[in-house]
């Protein structure tokens, strides 16, 4: 027992310094450029795809209105988006995009959704669900009958915004968010992309509509708007704004850029020194977390910061997406497996669905910019400053106990030296 005594703390030091080093690595790894992806983009889905087949998509239902539609559409993108980077992904991507879809479409995937909106189900389902119809149709376009589904519903969604007196229509009854309207007209653009120019009138009215409703406090889209005339009722929030920046650069290059230079100096933060991170209120704004947001610390929105990686991709922001995948993988607590990859030991499905979704973000209507942005040049310093302080913390005593032992110490009566 002595000996175990003796020896259990050294190994915990080794423990803990080794893993230590192991988060360092992973901080300092280099990330993959804007026209590439994570090499472990295959065992994230694959990790996504047997959380769904045990009813991830139903318990993330039960966190949030949205999470059945989320869970199962953003496993579809990622896999489209990581077959238009590597081809070799091709068919794949077709089969379980498809097997996305038809989840989408159940009955379960509509349920809390009201049928009689405009569109059919609200525009948030509308929107997200034909834009993952698009992305299929931009890596093989020869189904006819699919083709035919994602221009009749691309018609309904047109419709509904000529309709309206306002650019953003309703997701449920007597609700509006601008975030979702935006991914409605970005697959209108899809469509336009694929098949050529049908809704061109209906998107610069909303492109017109929508730059004259925007919060005047930032400058940028708001989070939440009256139904009735899209006035505001919540200014810029940051679960929000990394969805609208996603998806802007598909609508309106130009626009997006602009918009997009608003959202980096209104909600990129260092708290305390770390980060880079995205606070869910713009600066010199404070608020409380909610159920998009998730908990706040110190302001930084966690979901809002990794959805933020995705959105600097196609905004050409290397600097930004490279930091927040480097972060990622220093406190996403990733484990690797021969089949698979998870975050936070894999407790939260949907998170890894927002990752892989995000980590492999790229354009499909418009080519990507470069734009130049950066971020101050030591923004890994305090991260490896806590890292080194831990893995130095189980030795303490032990290196105190050394420079004790050899330092010498002297009488102060005789001024003798006393081994």
């Amino acid at each position: 027992m002595g000996r175990i005594r003796r020896w259990a703390p050294r190994v915990v030091g080794i423990v803990v310094t080794l893993a230590c080093l192991v988060g360092a690595g992973r901080l300092l790894w280099p990330q993959p450029g804007l026209d590439e992806q994570p090499g472990s983009t295959a065992r994230q889905l694959a990790f996504v795809r047997d959380a769904l087949d045990e009813g991830s998509a139903t318990a993330a239902q039960e966190l949030f209105p949205e999470g059945y539609v989320f869970s199962n559409v953003l496993y579809g993108l990622a896999w489209v988006q990581a077959a238009h980077t590597d081809p070799r992904l091709h068919d794949a991507a077709l089969r379980e995009s498809h097997w996305a879809l038809a989840r989408l479409e159940s009955d379960e995937g509509k349920a809390i959704f009201s049928p009689r909106s405009q569109p059919s189900f609200g525009v948030f389902f509308a929107g997200w669900t034909n834009w993952l119809r698009g992305a299929i149709l931009s890596l093989d376009d020869t189904d006819t009958a699919a083709v035919q589904r994602f221009s009749t519903h691309s018609s309904e969604i047109a419709q509904a915004f000529a309709a309206a007196e306002t650019p953003f229509l309703q997701a449920y009854p007597g609700q509006a968010w601008p975030v979702d309207s935006t991914v409605a007209i970005a697959s209108l653009r899809l469509h336009d992309k694929l098949f050529g120019a049908k809704y061109t009138a209906v998107i610069d009215r909303w492109l017109e509509q929508a730059k004259s409703r925007l919060d005047p406090t930032t400058g940028l889209l708001p989070h939440q708007v009256s139904p009735s005339d899209g006035s505001l009722m919540t200014g810029a929030r940051a679960t929000s704004q990394t969805v609208i920046h996603r998806f802007l650069p598909e609508i309106d290059p130009a626009f997006a850029k602009s918009q997009y230079a608003r959202y980096r100096d209104q909600f990129l933060a260092y708290p305390a020194g770390f980060g880079p991170a995205l606070r869910e209120y713009p600066k010199g704004v404070d608020g409380s977390g909610d159920v998009d947001s998730g908990p706040l610390i110190a302001g930084i929105s966690l979901s809002a910061t990794v959805v933020a990686q995705g959105a600097a991709r196609v905004n050409g922001d290397r600097e930004l997406a490279s930091a927040i995948g480097a972060e990622g993988e220093l406190l996403g607590l990733p484990v690797t497996l021969p089949g698979s990859k998870r975050y936070a030991f894999g407790l939260m499905p949907i998170g890894d669905a927002f990752v892989v979704w995000s980590s492999t973000a790229r354009l499909l209507t418009e080519p990507p910019t470069a734009p130049e942005r950066d971020l101050r040049w030591w923004w890994r310093l305090p991260w490896l400053g806590v890292l080194i302080a831990i893995a130095i913390a189980p030795w303490a005593w032990t290196l105190s106990s050394l420079t004790r032992r050899r330092t010498p110490t002297t009488d102060r009566a005789e001024g003798i030296p006393i081994a």
